[in-house]
């Protein structure tokens, strides 16, 4: 009989445990839920603010310079072959017009060369290959500074790292036998959340630089195919 009170006692006492377990993991879980990304980010320390700039900088970068390669990488329909016409008949003016009127790096290379027809081959060649040059240059401004991005953040992010981690020992040392983990736990998100950030900022700069040369040597050889197909004109009889 006594047995069985003991065993009515231990069950209610053993599903009161059970039930405090799975309150505690609801909790837990329901922590890890609330732990958002900006909460993160702020104990990552200032170290993020460096991180958040370049992240700023380099998708500025990346959709101003996409637009601009992408809009130079048009042609018009029949522009050269408008050209080629205009060329042979004699008309230059209209040819110029023409130019002058496509706002586009094709056009201003183009220009350059019909300017200068009448001189040497080689001078005509040297000519639009200078002003192939700037255009490409201008094309290319500012992606210099994805590359840094790219670079840059994950260094930035190991400093915050070795940081951190300089935090926590320091903390270590003057707690002295009285080491709590929660006087550790800032060091130590700092140096985590800190590489984590560097290297995503750095992973994005990196994407966003090979996509923008990748456009700018497309338009490069197209600048070429046009710079050849312009002196090919230059050869043909006229009509």
């Amino acid at each position: 009989m006594i047995s069985g009170i003991l065993l009515q006692i231990t069950q209610p006492a053993g599903v009161l445990a059970d039930t405090l377990t799975t309150g505690a993991l609801q909790t837990a879980t329901t922590g890890e839920i609330k732990l958002s990304i900006w909460e993160l980010s702020l104990k990552g320390g200032w170290i993020m603010l460096p991180l958040a700039l370049m992240s700023l900088f380099a998708i500025y970068i990346f959709i101003e310079r996409y637009i601009i390669i992408n809009r130079a990488s048009r042609e018009e329909n029949n522009f050269m072959n408008n050209i080629r016409d205009f060329i042979h008949n004699g008309r230059i003016d209209s040819a110029l017009s023409l130019c002058k009127n496509n706002h586009s790096p094709i056009a201003r290379m183009i220009e350059k060369g019909i300017i200068r027809i009448g001189k040497p081959l080689n001078d005509v060649n040297a000519a639009i290959e200078n002003v192939g040059k700037l255009e490409v240059a201008k094309l290319e401004k500012n992606i210099a500074g994805l590359a840094t991005v790219a670079g840059a953040a994950p260094m930035i992010g190991f400093l915050g790292t070795v940081i951190g981690m300089v935090r926590a020992f320091y903390d270590m040392s003057m707690a002295g036998n009285n080491i709590d983990i929660g006087l550790l736990s800032g060091g130590i998100y700092q140096a985590m959340i800190t590489t984590v950030a560097g290297l995503i900022v750095g992973i994005i700069g990196y994407i966003c630089y090979n996509i923008l040369v990748a456009r700018v040597e497309k338009v490069v050889f197209i600048l070429e195919a046009r710079a050849t197909e312009f002196i090919d004109l230059l050869h043909e009889p006229a009509s």
